[in-house]
């Protein structure tokens, strides 16, 4: 069975910024063999080191613009390693992963629609709760080996 890493990018402190941790949380739950879960803030160069230990890498995250409910597309890496204490871009952790530990797997993006960012609230608005709901239903079947049934 190929090894997958979700990551679950956001902070629930900042309503539906915490999308990819509300989501890590579902997946986490169901103990999912072959599956590590973790989520943070943001994407750190830590994040390149378990990456090279798995077949695919998927980053969960919210986007204030993106398609809804959900999009699910994958990312190359990149030789521009821009970070800082405070965040990594997905395709800067795949380049590490490659670079420093001669792996590179698989990498996609979930990005699931959300709608407010700009207060200091935990819970997500109901919409972006509707939209993590469908990102699930589509993570499992990815998981579960449907590579068919595409985005949203």
């Amino acid at each position: 069975m190929r090894k997958v890493l979700l990551l679950g990018i956001g902070n629930p402190g900042r309503r539906d910024d915490g999308l990819g941790p509300a989501l890590a949380e579902r997946i986490e739950q169901l103990h999912l063999p072959c599956v590590t879960v973790d989520a943070d803030y943001q994407l750190t160069v830590d994040d390149a080191a378990d990456a090279a230990n798995h077949d695919v890498l998927i980053v969960a995250d919210a986007d204030a613009t993106g398609e809804e409910p959900y999009y699910f597309k994958p990312f190359a890496a990149s030789d521009h390693l821009e970070f800082s204490s405070h965040s990594m871009e997905p395709g800067g952790v795949l380049g590490l992963c490659e670079r420093a530990f001669g792996r590179k797997p698989e990498a996609f993006v979930l990005a699931i629609r959300g709608y407010e960012f700009d207060v200091f609230v935990e819970g997500l608005t109901e919409k972006a709760a509707g939209n993590l709901e469908l990102a699930q239903q589509f993570l499992m079947r990815f998981l579960e080996g449907d590579r068919t049934s595409g985005a949203s």
